[in-house]
């Protein structure tokens, strides 16, 4: 991928066989994005063995539409953490859940900072704070409730799902737009919540 909007990273032989007339698609992994600068025009850099075997290095223009949308997704995700960092503190088990405190911190500027959304994952329901909550403009901390607890012992979905504690979450700075995001799950979260999904499913 090269996109002076991203983050260059080393090339990986990943090959694929083209046959005339069908269209494939080449998965690549992109850089972190330089939020200064546009992701577009962007290209993929090839390299191409011809069926007689000679190589030739091509730089193939891309259609980046999608890739501009994520550049500005993950560039507003940046703002956003360089005021305000969002984390699950205080973790304690209970026999159907896991309490703990949602705690906003402070880094920089004066505007208030709003969550407007935790929302649940796959197999796991959050509860609690109540929403929007906000962090007013001269507080530098907030600490909240939150509760996670069981939302399907399916086998299925236990199983198969690829996200189990992916959670998402919106957070707004000031009057800006509020931004999606994800709730930060640490190693100690993730195992407080394998250990309740094994207490409540497996177990119970």
């Amino acid at each position: 991928m090269d996109s002076s909007g991203l983050e260059p990273r080393p090339s990986r032989e990943h090959t694929t066989e083209f046959t005339p007339g069908r269209v494939i698609d080449l998965p690549t992994k992109f850089g972190d994005p330089v939020c200064d600068t546009p992701a577009e025009p962007a290209a993929a850099k090839l390299t191409v063995v011809r069926p007689d075997g000679t190589h030739e290095a091509l730089r193939v223009p891309l259609s980046a539409e999608i890739l501009t949308r994520i550049h500005t997704e993950e560039c507003a995700v940046l703002a956003v953490q360089q005021v305000v960092t969002v984390d699950v503190v205080d973790l304690e088990d209970t026999p159907d859940s896991v309490t703990g405190s949602l705690r906003l911190t402070r880094h920089s500027g004066s505007d208030p900072v709003t969550v407007t959304r935790v929302a649940r994952s796959v197999i796991i329901e959050v509860t609690g704070p109540e929403l929007p909550v906000q962090m007013a403009g001269d507080e530098d901390e907030l600490v909240t409730p939150i509760e996670f607890s069981s939302a399907t012992c399916d086998p299925h979905a236990l199983a198969e799902t690829k996200k189990p504690y992916v959670f998402p979450l919106e957070v707004q700075v000031g009057d800006g737009d509020a931004v999606a995001m994800r709730l930060p799950v640490t190693d100690e979260t993730r195992a407080a919540l394998v250990s309740l999904v094994d207490r409540v499913c497996l177990q119970g």
